[in-house]
């Protein structure tokens, strides 16, 4: 395999999790009754320019098509996260109704919403179908299309560059990172902003959070590789911060390297200086991840086992890709966790994918009563405690399997 930026031979295996479906393509009815496609969900390391890769069996066209079925507006945590995110960007770079925002990746409108209520002119790029229109009945405009450099030289020559291009969530989704950088200093005013928030590599190595790593991630990101793979392509990153996002995450602001007038911030060199030190320009820092997961799936088939001898009812909620990970990994199927929960109704009705548990309403839970609710969304674990309030007169207890095994 050869490195997606730099080209190098990359062999350095950083965790195997077997074969498993793509994450996001829940099962109909009808589906049930037909084979699934499994991919091989290997990740690597390049030890060259450091860029940790899933091995590309999948095509983005495959993972994210017109039944792609995650809508960012089911988490209150994270519109209210978007929410933050619109009103500190206007805030820090004056943006105003002459100003323009861009979002790659703009989902079903969650984010763009908020900078329509300012009366900023906005507009989506985003490939899937059932999101695109989510987001155009909030009256939100939509380019329903991946980003490549052809698309954004094409929204350039139409005078549609944006004074702030939010890639938020993206990066790591891209298999041609090289195209989609080049791509994103396209659609830049001279003076305009990118910003991309992704999860931290240092964090998924350090906290051990395989389940993070699923198909629709082509790449797991460090700060250093991200720096170098944007100014290949013309971009400087003149600022990052630490946000607490899915685990632990980075946003990164960039500017066009020829136009750019904004001061390169202490906190870049900070970040590269504590990434560093760490060790993650050494194969030392990856090694052991495959032993770890394997132990967080022997202690979580473990506790589903003894608690289906104990007759005990066991659910899960949130039928999110760090499920399927784990679920897939592990080999877990219906006979130990009866339903996954989701708020989603784009999901309830159909079957998680690999395991095939069943995907419900909330009712459910008011109904039975579980003596245990398995979160597998962790990040989002104090949000849905809170949402779950109704069961602790029950006794239900709470569990998250990464990074290790806790019940409470």
């Amino acid at each position: 395999m050869k490195c997606r930026h730099c080209g190098t031979e990359v062999t350095y295996l950083l965790v195997d999790l077997g074969a498993a479906p793509p994450s996001n393509a829940y099962l109909t009815n009808l589906a049930l009754r037909r084979p699934e496609k499994y991919f091989p969900l290997r990740v690597l390391v390049c030890e060259a320019c450091w860029l940790v890769q899933a091995e590309a069996y999948s095509r983005a066209a495959e993972l994210f098509n017109e039944e792609y079925a995650y809508f960012s507006s089911f988490s209150t945590g994270w519109l209210d996260h978007a929410k933050r995110y619109v009103d500190d960007m206007s805030a820090r770079f004056n943006l105003s109704k002459s100003s323009t925002i861009a979002e790659i990746a703009a989902n079903d409108g969650y984010l763009l919403q908020y900078a329509q209520a300012k009366n900023i002119p906005c507009y989506g790029i985003e490939p899937t179908a059932s999101t695109a229109n989510a987001a155009r009945q909030k009256g939100i405009e939509i380019i329903q299309d991946f980003l490549t450099a052809k698309l954004a030289r094409e929204l350039s020559d139409q005078g549609r560059t944006a004074d702030l291009v939010v890639a938020n969530n993206v990066l790591a989704h891209v298999p041609e990172i090289n195209d989609f950088s080049m791509a994103c200093r396209l659609l830049l005013k001279p003076n305009g902003v990118l910003t991309c928030e992704f999860p931290h590599l240092m964090n998924l190595i350090e906290q051990r959070q395989f389940d993070t790593v699923y198909h629709e991630h082509f790449s797991y990101l460090s700060f250093g590789t991200v720096n170098r793979i944007f100014l290949a392509h013309g971009l400087t990153i003149f600022d990052v911060e630490e946000i607490a996002m899915h685990g632990g995450s980075l946003r990164v602001y960039a500017q066009r390297e020829d136009t750019g007038t904004h001061k390169i911030e202490h906190r870049v060199d900070e970040m590269l200086t504590s990434e560093k030190l760490s060790g993650m320009m050494s194969l030392d820092f990856y090694r052991g991840f495959q032993e770890h997961a394997e132990k967080v799936k022997n202690d979580f088939v473990g506790f589903l086992i003894e608690k289906k001898q104990a007759g005990k009812l066991v659910v899960g909620y949130g039928a999110a890709a760090k499920g399927n990970t784990l679920l897939n990994f592990a080999g877990v199927k219906s006979d130990l966790i009866s339903y996954v929960v989701d708020r989603n109704p784009h999901k309830q009705g159909k079957f998680m994918p690999g395991s095939r548990i069943p995907i419900v309403g909330e009712e459910c839970l008011k109904s039975d009563k579980p003596a245990y609710v398995v979160i597998f969304p962790w990040n989002l674990r104090e949000e849905i405690i809170s949402q779950l309030d109704y069961l602790k007169p029950y006794q239900t207890k709470f569990v998250t399997a990464v990074p290790k095994l806790e019940v409470s």
